[in-house]
Protein backbone atom coordinates (compact mmCIF):
# COMPACT_ATOMS: atom_id res chain seq x y z
CA UNK A 1 0.00 0.00 0.00
CA UNK A 2 1.51 3.40 -1.00
CA UNK A 3 1.36 6.17 1.12
CA UNK A 4 1.09 9.74 0.09
CA UNK A 5 2.69 12.40 1.87
CA UNK A 6 1.08 15.86 2.85
CA UNK A 7 1.58 19.02 4.64
CA UNK A 8 0.05 18.28 7.95
CA UNK A 9 -2.28 20.90 9.11
CA UNK A 10 -1.03 23.15 11.67
CA UNK A 11 -2.75 23.26 15.20
CA UNK A 12 -4.73 25.90 16.33
CA UNK A 13 -3.21 29.23 16.51
CA UNK A 14 0.54 28.11 15.61
CA UNK A 15 1.61 29.80 13.02
CA UNK A 16 1.66 28.71 9.21
CA UNK A 17 4.82 27.03 7.94
CA UNK A 18 7.28 29.56 6.20
CA UNK A 19 5.72 32.81 7.64
CA UNK A 20 7.94 35.29 9.17
CA UNK A 21 8.00 36.24 13.10
CA UNK A 22 4.79 38.67 13.98
CA UNK A 23 6.20 42.00 13.83
CA UNK A 24 4.64 44.27 17.01
CA UNK A 25 5.55 48.28 17.22
CA UNK A 26 7.37 49.08 20.02
CA UNK A 27 5.76 51.20 22.97
CA UNK A 28 7.99 54.29 21.93
CA UNK A 29 7.33 53.99 18.64
CA UNK A 30 5.57 57.53 17.65
CA UNK A 31 3.43 55.46 14.72
CA UNK A 32 2.24 53.66 17.92
CA UNK A 33 1.25 56.95 20.17
CA UNK A 34 -2.31 58.43 20.08
CA UNK A 35 -1.83 61.93 19.13
CA UNK A 36 -4.94 64.11 21.12
CA UNK A 37 -4.80 67.68 20.53
CA UNK A 38 -4.34 69.74 23.87
CA UNK A 39 -7.43 71.27 25.10
CA UNK A 40 -7.80 74.89 26.31
CA UNK A 41 -10.17 75.31 28.38
CA UNK A 42 -9.01 78.31 30.09
CA UNK A 43 -8.45 79.89 26.56
CA UNK A 44 -11.79 78.95 26.09
CA UNK A 45 -13.37 80.32 29.17
CA UNK A 46 -11.41 83.33 29.12
CA UNK A 47 -12.84 84.41 25.07
CA UNK A 48 -16.38 83.45 25.76
CA UNK A 49 -16.14 86.25 28.99
CA UNK A 50 -14.40 88.57 26.72
CA UNK A 51 -16.92 87.91 23.90
CA UNK A 52 -20.24 88.47 26.65
CA UNK A 53 -18.51 92.02 27.43
CA UNK A 54 -17.96 92.80 24.31
CA UNK A 55 -22.03 92.12 23.39
CA UNK A 56 -22.70 93.74 26.97
CA UNK A 57 -20.87 96.88 25.66
CA UNK A 58 -21.81 97.30 22.33
CA UNK A 59 -25.57 96.67 23.14
CA UNK A 60 -25.17 99.59 25.85
CA UNK A 61 -23.79 101.78 23.21
CA UNK A 62 -27.04 100.69 21.09
CA UNK A 63 -29.64 100.86 23.45
CA UNK A 64 -28.87 103.67 25.99
CA UNK A 65 -31.02 107.16 25.20
CA UNK A 66 -27.90 108.83 27.41
CA UNK A 67 -25.58 108.35 23.94
CA UNK A 68 -28.02 109.85 21.90
CA UNK A 69 -26.87 109.22 18.74
CA UNK A 70 -29.64 111.56 16.80
CA UNK A 71 -27.45 114.52 18.44
CA UNK A 72 -24.09 112.73 17.45
CA UNK A 73 -25.11 112.62 13.46
CA UNK A 74 -26.42 116.23 14.03
CA UNK A 75 -23.08 117.58 15.16
CA UNK A 76 -20.82 114.85 13.53
CA UNK A 77 -20.53 116.98 9.91
CA UNK A 78 -21.55 120.32 10.73
CA UNK A 79 -19.71 122.68 9.82
CA UNK A 80 -18.38 124.37 13.02
CA UNK A 81 -16.64 120.91 14.22
CA UNK A 82 -15.07 120.00 10.75
CA UNK A 83 -13.84 123.61 11.10
CA UNK A 84 -12.40 122.92 14.50
CA UNK A 85 -11.45 119.46 12.88
CA UNK A 86 -9.39 121.59 10.34
CA UNK A 87 -7.98 124.05 13.12
CA UNK A 88 -6.77 120.73 14.96
CA UNK A 89 -4.77 119.37 11.65
CA UNK A 90 -3.22 122.58 10.69
CA UNK A 91 -1.57 122.45 14.72
CA UNK A 92 -0.54 119.39 14.15
CA UNK A 93 1.25 119.76 10.78
CA UNK A 94 2.79 122.66 11.96
CA UNK A 95 4.23 121.54 15.03
CA UNK A 96 5.57 118.47 13.75
CA UNK A 97 7.05 120.10 10.39
CA UNK A 98 8.68 122.72 12.49
CA UNK A 99 9.27 120.58 15.45
CA UNK A 100 11.08 117.78 14.13
CA UNK A 101 13.19 120.31 11.84
CA UNK A 102 14.22 122.02 15.06
CA UNK A 103 14.85 118.55 16.66
CA UNK A 104 16.77 117.62 13.86
CA UNK A 105 19.20 120.22 14.59
CA UNK A 106 19.58 120.06 18.04
CA UNK A 107 19.99 115.98 17.80
CA UNK A 108 23.21 116.82 15.83
CA UNK A 109 24.09 119.60 18.07
CA UNK A 110 24.28 117.22 20.76
CA UNK A 111 26.28 114.82 18.76
CA UNK A 112 28.59 117.12 18.34
CA UNK A 113 32.10 117.59 19.32
CA UNK A 114 31.80 120.97 20.26
CA UNK A 115 31.04 121.03 24.09
CA UNK A 116 28.95 124.74 23.22
CA UNK A 117 27.14 122.83 21.14
CA UNK A 118 26.23 120.23 23.15
CA UNK A 119 25.33 122.02 26.32
CA UNK A 120 22.77 124.05 24.50
CA UNK A 121 21.38 121.40 23.27
CA UNK A 122 21.55 119.25 26.45
CA UNK A 123 19.93 122.37 28.50
CA UNK A 124 17.21 123.48 26.06
CA UNK A 125 15.94 119.36 26.03
CA UNK A 126 16.17 119.37 30.12
CA UNK A 127 14.09 122.53 30.24
CA UNK A 128 10.73 122.17 27.57
CA UNK A 129 10.80 118.72 28.85
CA UNK A 130 10.55 119.63 32.40
CA UNK A 131 8.09 122.17 31.98
CA UNK A 132 4.06 121.06 31.17
CA UNK A 133 2.84 121.47 27.99
CA UNK A 134 0.26 123.47 29.27
CA UNK A 135 2.16 126.13 31.35
CA UNK A 136 4.45 126.85 28.30
CA UNK A 137 1.24 127.31 26.15
CA UNK A 138 0.18 130.39 28.88
CA UNK A 139 3.48 131.55 28.66
CA UNK A 140 3.97 132.55 24.65
CA UNK A 141 0.15 133.41 25.38
CA UNK A 142 0.97 136.39 27.63
CA UNK A 143 4.46 136.80 26.36
CA UNK A 144 3.42 140.55 25.21
CA UNK A 145 3.23 141.13 29.35
CA UNK A 146 6.92 140.43 29.09
CA UNK A 147 8.24 141.62 26.08
CA UNK A 148 5.86 144.91 24.81
CA UNK A 149 8.11 145.09 21.67
CA UNK A 150 9.88 143.18 19.58
CA UNK A 151 12.62 144.48 17.25
CA UNK A 152 15.86 143.70 15.47
CA UNK A 153 19.33 145.46 16.06
CA UNK A 154 22.65 145.72 17.31
CA UNK A 155 22.74 142.99 20.75
CA UNK A 156 23.05 145.21 23.27
CA UNK A 157 22.63 148.39 21.28
CA UNK A 158 20.26 150.22 19.56
CA UNK A 159 16.95 149.17 18.04
CA UNK A 160 16.51 149.15 14.06
CA UNK A 161 13.15 147.77 14.08
CA UNK A 162 10.55 146.96 16.52
CA UNK A 163 6.99 146.22 16.33
CA UNK A 164 4.21 145.19 18.99
CA UNK A 165 4.38 141.49 20.25
CA UNK A 166 0.45 141.78 20.48
CA UNK A 167 0.52 142.12 16.14
CA UNK A 168 3.35 140.04 15.82
CA UNK A 169 2.52 136.65 17.57
CA UNK A 170 -1.36 135.96 17.36
CA UNK A 171 -2.91 133.43 19.28
CA UNK A 172 -2.55 130.86 16.58
CA UNK A 173 1.54 131.61 16.75
CA UNK A 174 1.59 131.52 20.44
CA UNK A 175 -0.04 127.99 20.30
CA UNK A 176 2.28 126.96 17.16
CA UNK A 177 5.26 127.98 19.03
CA UNK A 178 4.52 126.48 22.16
CA UNK A 179 3.76 123.28 20.55
CA UNK A 180 6.96 123.39 18.36
CA UNK A 181 9.09 124.28 20.83
CA UNK A 182 7.60 121.43 23.16
CA UNK A 183 8.01 118.42 20.36
CA UNK A 184 11.31 119.92 19.26
CA UNK A 185 12.80 118.52 22.64
CA UNK A 186 11.16 115.15 22.37
CA UNK A 187 11.79 114.82 18.43
CA UNK A 188 15.84 115.78 19.13
CA UNK A 189 16.38 112.93 21.55
CA UNK A 190 13.95 110.62 18.79
CA UNK A 191 16.41 111.32 16.19
CA UNK A 192 19.63 110.82 17.93
CA UNK A 193 18.52 107.77 19.34
CA UNK A 194 18.27 106.88 15.40
CA UNK A 195 21.36 108.09 14.44
CA UNK A 196 23.28 106.44 17.38
CA UNK A 197 21.39 102.87 15.71
CA UNK A 198 23.52 103.55 12.58
CA UNK A 199 26.83 101.57 12.33
CA UNK A 200 29.52 103.56 13.26
CA UNK A 201 31.39 101.70 10.89
CA UNK A 202 29.38 103.06 7.63
CA UNK A 203 30.65 106.40 8.51
CA UNK A 204 34.12 105.37 8.75
CA UNK A 205 33.86 103.71 5.21
CA UNK A 206 32.46 106.74 3.91
CA UNK A 207 34.72 108.74 5.24
CA UNK A 208 37.65 106.67 3.86
CA UNK A 209 35.87 106.95 0.23
CA UNK A 210 36.13 110.76 0.77
CA UNK A 211 32.49 111.57 1.09
CA UNK A 212 31.51 114.62 2.18
CA UNK A 213 30.17 114.79 5.93
CA UNK A 214 27.27 116.52 4.92
CA UNK A 215 26.59 114.22 1.84
CA UNK A 216 27.09 111.56 4.89
CA UNK A 217 24.36 112.36 7.09
CA UNK A 218 21.49 112.68 4.07
CA UNK A 219 22.58 109.42 2.08
CA UNK A 220 24.18 107.01 4.95
CA UNK A 221 22.80 107.92 7.89
CA UNK A 222 19.23 109.40 8.03
CA UNK A 223 17.79 106.73 5.46
CA UNK A 224 19.13 103.83 7.83
CA UNK A 225 18.39 105.76 10.93
CA UNK A 226 14.31 106.43 10.19
CA UNK A 227 13.43 102.83 10.30
CA UNK A 228 14.35 103.43 14.31
CA UNK A 229 12.83 106.64 14.27
CA UNK A 230 9.85 106.36 12.26
CA UNK A 231 8.07 103.93 14.70
CA UNK A 232 8.46 105.97 17.72
CA UNK A 233 7.88 109.36 15.81
CA UNK A 234 4.66 107.91 14.83
CA UNK A 235 3.82 107.40 17.91
CA UNK A 236 4.84 111.03 19.33
CA UNK A 237 2.61 112.75 16.31
CA UNK A 238 -0.21 110.92 17.27
CA UNK A 239 0.28 112.19 20.79
CA UNK A 240 0.84 115.77 19.59
CA UNK A 241 -2.71 115.39 17.34
CA UNK A 242 -4.33 114.96 20.84
CA UNK A 243 -1.94 117.26 22.49
CA UNK A 244 -3.62 119.83 20.40
CA UNK A 245 -6.50 119.76 23.27
CA UNK A 246 -4.61 121.53 25.45
CA UNK A 247 -4.87 124.97 23.44
CA UNK A 248 -7.96 125.15 25.04
CA UNK A 249 -6.80 127.68 27.82
CA UNK A 250 -6.06 129.77 24.66
CA UNK A 251 -9.65 129.95 23.52
CA UNK A 252 -8.72 128.67 19.84
CA UNK A 253 -10.85 127.37 17.69
CA UNK A 254 -10.17 123.60 17.50
CA UNK A 255 -12.07 120.40 17.92
CA UNK A 256 -12.13 120.03 21.88
CA UNK A 257 -12.74 123.64 22.43
CA UNK A 258 -15.60 123.70 19.86
CA UNK A 259 -17.42 120.89 21.58
CA UNK A 260 -16.84 122.24 25.21
CA UNK A 261 -18.86 125.75 23.81
CA UNK A 262 -21.55 123.73 22.18
CA UNK A 263 -22.65 120.92 24.82
CA UNK A 264 -21.66 124.53 27.15
CA UNK A 265 -25.27 126.26 25.21
CA UNK A 266 -27.16 123.17 24.75
CA UNK A 267 -25.97 120.91 27.39
CA UNK A 268 -25.77 118.11 25.41
CA UNK A 269 -22.30 116.82 27.42
CA UNK A 270 -22.44 113.29 26.34
CA UNK A 271 -23.33 113.00 23.10
CA UNK A 272 -21.16 115.91 22.25
CA UNK A 273 -17.74 114.48 23.51
CA UNK A 274 -18.63 111.32 21.92
CA UNK A 275 -17.98 113.42 18.75
CA UNK A 276 -15.13 114.63 19.61
CA UNK A 277 -14.37 111.10 20.19
CA UNK A 278 -15.05 109.82 16.82
CA UNK A 279 -12.86 112.28 14.97
CA UNK A 280 -9.87 111.73 17.29
CA UNK A 281 -10.43 107.76 16.87
CA UNK A 282 -10.64 108.59 12.73
CA UNK A 283 -8.11 110.79 12.72
CA UNK A 284 -5.53 108.72 15.00
CA UNK A 285 -6.61 106.01 12.44
CA UNK A 286 -5.39 107.89 9.16
CA UNK A 287 -1.90 108.20 10.75
CA UNK A 288 -1.51 104.80 11.86
CA UNK A 289 -2.30 103.84 8.25
CA UNK A 290 0.18 106.69 7.01
CA UNK A 291 2.62 105.15 9.26
CA UNK A 292 2.59 101.78 8.13
CA UNK A 293 3.48 102.93 4.50
CA UNK A 294 6.07 104.99 5.39
CA UNK A 295 7.67 102.54 7.66
CA UNK A 296 7.06 100.27 4.80
CA UNK A 297 9.22 102.37 2.52
CA UNK A 298 11.81 102.80 4.41
CA UNK A 299 12.36 98.95 5.48
CA UNK A 300 13.16 98.17 2.07
CA UNK A 301 16.87 98.42 2.17
CA UNK A 302 16.19 95.66 4.91
CA UNK A 303 13.86 93.63 3.88
CA UNK A 304 14.15 93.18 0.24
CA UNK A 305 10.38 91.46 0.19
CA UNK A 306 8.14 93.12 2.41
CA UNK A 307 5.31 91.37 3.75
CA UNK A 308 1.92 91.75 1.46
CA UNK A 309 0.05 94.53 2.75
CA UNK A 310 -3.88 94.32 4.04
CA UNK A 311 -5.19 95.42 0.48
CA UNK A 312 -2.47 93.21 -1.28
CA UNK A 313 -4.23 90.61 1.27
CA UNK A 314 -7.63 90.78 0.40
CA UNK A 315 -6.99 91.28 -3.52
CA UNK A 316 -4.98 87.97 -3.28
CA UNK A 317 -8.13 86.33 -1.04
CA UNK A 318 -10.54 87.33 -3.85
CA UNK A 319 -8.58 86.38 -6.29
CA UNK A 320 -8.07 82.90 -5.16
CA UNK A 321 -12.15 82.99 -4.34
CA UNK A 322 -12.83 84.00 -8.03
CA UNK A 323 -12.23 80.09 -9.89
CA UNK A 324 -14.09 78.51 -6.69
CA UNK A 325 -17.06 80.16 -7.33
CA UNK A 326 -16.77 80.11 -11.07
CA UNK A 327 -16.32 76.31 -10.45
CA UNK A 328 -19.44 75.83 -8.65
CA UNK A 329 -21.38 77.48 -10.82
CA UNK A 330 -20.06 75.67 -13.51
CA UNK A 331 -21.44 72.31 -11.83
CA UNK A 332 -24.55 73.88 -11.11
CA UNK A 333 -25.14 74.46 -15.19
Amino acid sequence: MALTTGSASAPPGAASPGAGPETRPAPDDPASLKVVPARHYARWAAAVVVIVLVAQFVHGLATNPVWEWGVFRAYFLSETIVQAVWVTLQLTAYATVLGFLLGTVLAFMRLSRSPVLQTVAWSYIWIFRSIPMIVQLVFWFNLSALYQELGVGIPFGPVFWSVDSNSLIGTIGAAVIGLTLHQAAYAAEIVRGGVIAVDHGQLEAAAALGIPRLRQIRRIVLPQAMRAILPTAGNEIIGLLKGTSVVYVMAIGELFYQVQVIYGRNGRVIPLLLVATAWYVLLTSLLSVAQYYVERHFARGADRTPPPTPFQRARRLLAAQRPAATHHLTEKT
